[in-house]
């Protein structure tokens, strides 16, 4: 089986039912949907038709709400304007008149932190100015690489603490709407610190909600900050994209190794994303160098790797799937598995550690994981076993959310039960009814004296064909 998981965009080339099942059939785990784009009819739409697809096909598919965060973009420009190095610009917070070389940005707070010298970038980078002068009324900037500008382009402030809000008023909305319809994981876009990963935890909780948060990294300010946001997100999403924007392309290799690193010795789920197979959009077939880059992300640890155009508005996206699915799986032939880690706190990591190392060992068929809140199967997955690992659980959003961890078999059993010994004799049952066990094989069980209950992890038993002959005895009993 695959260990790596899939994420696909969905979009106008992949919102409808057949495709939506289709690539499902060919390896999707996780589907995002891009909050920057529709309305909340259009995604509740959306929602309702993959959970509608996952339930008929009975697999785990997760649903991760992405929401915008304050994107920061050009006003309505009349036209394209044709902008050359030397030419100088005027960004006003306001409407402007109209002039040539005269514009807005939405979120117009940010002029009033800028300094002379500071360098802002148009259109993904591609137009790059230097702020000349402040004025009372606007930013001079000059040109210092031209280009075609036009309304609604990207602007970014390299290296440049903005001290903006990363939550904005359409991002609320959004989360109590993704609160409603209880998406599986929220990515909260342009974070730059841990207190807006706080912020926004606190939205959630007040709802009443558990949804886990990922944290988007594609700020400058985010890297000086990262261990106290990894300490406090549920993930990390290495959003390549703005991050090579803001601190160059020839940056971002090394740095997205850095923080996949650091996320799989958390135990927290790592996503890689951003222009992973571009040349998919139009083409059936990606370069070399695309596959070396998603090659290269599954050996560094990513516990998914993400699609967003190729998926969403390409012409092939059961292609680009296609290829993922291949790519990852060539690549996992050499997988550097069974990881040692050196700090290893608390009981569950204990439990998590021991239960791998003893897999290894014994050659067992696999690591059957009891657990209610997902994170005792997260804290075996960050060891990165080569045996199988099947976590059980009566929680039907544990059961989802799983989908994103890294070499996680969810499995659901309906009915849960308080003593250890009934959970897994029902495990067994069930297992064996869907294939999904082979009693000839011997598993390691980490499970807890009180099997339905988050945090109670406390017992590794090793499970032969002996121990299923009394589960056999066990059930009949029962």
């Amino acid at each position: 089986m695959r260990k790596t998981k899939i994420i696909a965009t969905l979009g106008p080339a992949s919102e409808k039912r057949e495709m939506i099942e289709k690539l499902i059939s060919l390896g999707v785990n996780v589907f995002r949907l891009n909050f920057s784009h529709g309305d909340h009819e259009y995604h509740r739409i959306l929602i309702k038709r993959i959970r509608a697809i996952a339930g008929r096909l009975d697999v785990p598919i997760a649903v991760l709400q992405d929401i915008s965060g304050p994107k920061i973009r050009v006003g309505h420009i009349d036209g394209i304007m044709q902008l050359e190095a030397g030419d100088r610009l005027s960004i006003y917070p306001e409407k402007t008149d109209g002039k040539d070389f005269e514009i807005t940005i939405n979120h117009s707070e940010v002029l009033k932190t800028l300094e002379c010298g500071n360098s802002i970038y148009f259109a993904d980078g591609a137009i790059r100015t230097e702020v000349l002068e402040k004025k009372a009324d606007c930013v001079i900037v000059q040109v210092l690489v031209g280009g075609q500008l036009s309304s609604r382009k990207g602007v970014n402030f390299p290296l440049t603490d903005l001290q903006i809000d990363a939550i904005t008023d359409k991002d609320r909305a959004d989360i109590a709407f993704g609160i409603e319809l209880e998406v599986d994981y929220i990515a909260l876009s342009f974070v730059q610190t841990a207190d807006d990963i706080i912020r926004a935890k606190d939205i959630i909780s007040g709802a009443g909600s558990d949804i886990p948060l990922i944290a988007k990294i594609e700020k400058a300010a985010a890297l000086d900050h990262l261990d106290e946001i990894m300490s406090v997100a549920d993930g990390i999403m290495v959003a390549r994209g703005d991050l090579g924007v803001e601190l160059g392309v020839h940056k971002v290799p090394v740095i997205q190794k850095k923080i996949i690193q650091d996320a799989c010795n958390r135990g927290i789920p790592v996503i890689t994303a951003t222009q992973m197979l571009t040349s998919m959009l139009s083409s059936p077939y990606p370069t070399r160098a695309e596959v070396s880059d998603v090659a290269n992300a599954v050996l560094d640890g990513t516990d998914a790797v993400m699609l967003s155009d190729e998926t969403a508005v390409g012409s092939f996206p059961k292609q680009a799937i296609k290829v993922l699915d291949a790519t990852i799986k060539e690549t996992e032939a050499i997988y550097p598995w069974n990881r040692d880690l050196f700090h290893i706190a608390g009981s569950r990591a204990a439990i998590a550690a021991s239960a791998t190392s003893l897999s290894q060992s014994s050659n067992s068929g696999g690591i059957i994981c009891f657990t209610h809140s997902g994170l005792s199967a997260q804290m075996i997955a960050r060891h990165r076993p080569e045996t199988r690992v099947v976590a059980t659980t009566s929680n039907n959003r544990t059961y989802r959310r799983l989908a994103l961890v890294w070499g996680i078999e969810p499995f659901f059993v309906e009915i849960s039960h308080v003593n250890s010994d009934k959970a897994i004799s029902l495990f067994v049952k069930h297992a064996r009814q869907a294939g999904f066990i082979n009693e000839e094989d011997t598993y390691i069980i980490t499970i807890g004296h009180h099997s339905n209950l988050s945090g109670t992890t406390n017992q590794i038993q090793l499970m032969d064909r002996q121990s299923f002959d009394r589960m056999q005895a066990m059930l009949r009993g029962l």
